[in-house]
Formats: C-alpha cells, sequence, structure tokens
C-alpha cells in the first residue's frame, strides 16, 4: 500500500505567483520537524519524499532512556531563486501563511538555500515566536531549554558557528566510518565535493583535517580540482553566502573545469551536498568512486543507484549521514548534551558512527544496500515509537 503523508498542502503567494509546499509525513506526541528550502523548480513530490525521509531521519535517532524522543517527519519548500530580490518577500508571506502550522505542530529550520539566520529573521517578520515553538510544550523546563539552545547557537569554533559545522561533521565521521569498516587508511583516500555551502563546507573541512584528499569541489560557477589536493581552508574562506568561491583564491596549479566535472573526477570518495537528483541513470555511468556520501537530500536517484551498485560503488544513504544537524537540535534542546562543542562534536560522531554500522552490517546480513537496510531500521523505530507513543499518520 502507496505511504499517504498526513498532511499536504500547496500556496500561491498573491504577488509574484511563486509556489511553495508543506507535507507534513506523520506527528509524534504531536509534534513534526523538518526544515525549509527555497530553490528554482522545487515541487511538490520532492517535499513529499524529503518529509518522508525526515521521518526516518528522526526514527534512526531513537534511543530508549534519551531525553529526546524523536518527533514526526515534514519538509517545506517554495519554488523560487534565493538569490531574486523577490526571495525575502516571498518567504515571509509564505510563513505567515503557515503560522497556523509552525505554530501548532511543524517545527523547522534551514534547508537547501536557506540559512538559520534568514529563517529566523522571516520568522520574525512573519510575526512567529520561532521556527521551533511547536516543540516547547514537549519541554520539561521550556526556559533552560530555550537558553542551552540559544548558548548552542552563539558557539563559534573557528570563527564559524556550531550549528554550521556539526551537520558536516556527521557527514564526515560518517565515510570515516565506511573507511574504517573496509580497512582504507584516510591519508590519500580522495575525495570530491558537491556544493560548498553549509553541509559540503563543513564535510570538506572535516575530512581535509582527518587527512583525506580534497581534490575536487563544485559550486555554481564550475568544478575546481587539483589532484595533489585543494587548499580547503583557503577555498572556504573565499566562498559567498551561498557556497560560491572567488575565483581569485585559487592556485596557480588548481583547474577549473565544467559544473559536472566532479562527476567523474579521479575520487575515492564522492558527497553529493547540494541538489536533490543529482546522479541519475544517465550520468552515474561517469563515477568511478568507491562510495557516494549524501551529504544533500535525495541527490541519487533509485535507478542510478542500482546500477551503481551493480558496478561496485556503495551508496551511504541521506537518511543515515546527513541527520546530524537536526538531530544536535534536539539533542542540545531536550538535554542530552549541553551548549558546548567539543561535547556536541563527539555526541555526533559517536552517534553517526554507530547508525552507520548498524546500517552497513544489516545491509551485509540482508543482502540489501544500506538505502534498504536504513529504511528497514528506521521502519523497525516508527513500529516502536508507535506502540509508546501512539501512531498518527
Amino acid at each position: 500500500m502507496p505511504h499517504t503523508p498526513l498532511l499536504t498542502l500547496t500556496w500561491t503567494d498573491h504577488v509574484t505567483g511563486h509556489r511553495g509546499h508543506l507535507v507534513v509525513d506523520r506527528l509524534v506526541r504531536g509534534v513534526s520537524s523538518g526544515g525549509l528550502r527555497m530553490r528554482a523548480g522545487c515541487t511538490l513530490d520532492e517535499v513529499a519524499g524529503l518529509a518522508r525521509g525526515m521521518s526516518m531521519k528522526e526514527a534512526l535517532h531513537y534511543r530508549p532512556g534519551a531525553r529526546y524522543i524523536p518527533l514526526g517527519g515534514a519538509k517545506g519548500g517554495i519554488d523560487c531563486d534565493p538569490r531574486s530580490p523577490e526571495a525575502n518577500g516571498v518567504l515571509v508571506r509564505y510563513l505567515q501563511a503557515m503560522r497556523p502550522y509552525v505554530e501548532s505542530f511543524w517545527t523547522t529550520g534551514e534547508d537547501l538555500g536557506l540559512t538559520q539566520d534568514v529563517v529566523d529573521k522571516a520568522m520574525t517578520e512573519a510575526g512567529l515566536v520561532s521556527s521551533i515553538q511547536a516543540v516547547y510544550p514537549l519541554l520539561d523546563d521550556e526556559t533552560a531549554a530555550r537558553q542551552r539552545l540559544a548558548d548552542a547557537f552563539a558557539l563559534r569554533v573557528d570563527g564559524i558557528g556550531l550549528d554550521e559545522l556539526v551537520g558536516g561533521c556527521g557527514v564526515a565521521e560518517s565515510a570515516l566510518a565506511a573507511l574504517d569498516r573496509a580497512g582504507i587508511p584516510y591519508t590519500g583516500t580522495r575525495v570530491a565535493v558537491q556544493g560548498l555551502g553549509t553541509m559540503g563546507g563543513a564535510t570538506a573541512r572535516f575530512l581535509d583535517r582527518a587527512g583525506l584528499k580534497v581534490v575536487a569541489v563544485a559550486d555554481i560557477r564550475g568544478t575546481v580540482t587539483n589532484p595533489d589536493g585543494l587548499d580547503v581552508e583557503a577555498l572556504l574562506a573565499a566562498r559567498d553566502a551561498y557556497g560560491a568561491v572567488d575565483r581569485a583564491a585559487l592556485r596557480p596549479a588548481d583547474r577549473q573545469l565544467p559544473g559536472d566535472a566532479w562527476l567523474s573526477v579521479d575520487a575515492d570518495l564522492l558527497v553529493p551536498a547540494a541538489v536533490s537528483y543529482a546522479i541519475d541513470a544517465h550520468n552515474q555511468t561517469r563515477i568511478t568512486a568507491r562510495w557516494i556520501v549524501e551529504a544533500a537530500n535525495m541527490p541519487v536517484l533509485p535507478e542510478a543507484e542500482r546500477l551503481l551498485a551493480e558496478r561496485g560503488t556503495t551508496v551511504l544513504p541521506d537518511v543515515v549521514v546527513n541527520s546530524g544537524t537536526n538531530a544536535w537540535w534536539w539533542w542540545t534542546l531536550f538535554g542530552d548534551i549541553d551548549a558546548d562543542a567539543d561535547e556536541a562534536f563527539a555526541y555526533t560522531r559517536r552517534a553517526l558512527r554507530d547508525l552507520v554500522d548498524e546500517t552497513l552490517e544489516r545491509a551485509a546480513a540482508d543482502g540489501v544496500t544500506p538505502r534498504s537496510a536504513a529504511h528497514a531500521l528506521a521502519e523497525e523505530r516508527l513500529a516502536e515509537i508507535a506502540r509508546r507513543y501512539g501512531h498518527h499518520r
């Protein structure tokens, strides 16, 4: 029987005609969690798939005895270029229209095309208290919890907000866990990253610092490569607000190639960290990497994943590897961790490594892909959550 979300709606902006969507896949204890993205071409089907993925990401982090009890999954999406002069007005009007849902049962935050600062500012303009106010009634001590999260968001590591780093820490640790299981040393392992925004940039930084060699990065302006390794810190420092790198920061040996060249770069790990549906049945033929680590949501289409598996390329699925940011919010808010960067990184690394190990062990035992294994684990935990807290579709 096809899965049916609890709520699906589409909104049309009366000023510009841009459309936005909200899909609530399910509620747990009356609340759902899932970010808000803005990109030209965003569709209802895309948002529905992302919402379903959020239900699984939440469930995969279910640990009996922890303060954080996973929420349901949801997602918002707006079909508008975030660089457009119209974008902020569209965003504010979308949030005004979604106010009853944000106040009641949809907690949200940054996603593709939107930073948390932009979301927070638009929330205020729309007359909302917070992007996560729907979860406040579930907190034991709302005042302390909100202060703890605010303190965590105020933390900076090497000049970068902790909230911008923790997701990439989880993606990087997922990749490192896969390398460890395969007995592959970090030093000399080559990485190509598509997208150098919040998630891709942080992932590149953590992998670079672990000793891997980042040999290619792609942004909206094209792909930059260097087989001897790029200067990741210099590239990150030269990014604009949308993750595009100022080419003046490149070194003489760095080469500029077309935007899709990251697919065929000689690398061991590919990290798609930008748009959904980046790897399809056609362009997957160019990939020679052993692993694809899904820092973005839904970057590998199903037929492409099947063909890649036949050729020996393993996809580490988004529902596992990019779940760290969402989980960190809730670990902090509910009090499983304090507003401390070292504790946040350690907790994230341990949680993601455990999930990757569980997923790969299940995949090997069942003879299935890691995605199928992760989905099976998620379904088992969703069933347990439903038994304990009620079933809300």
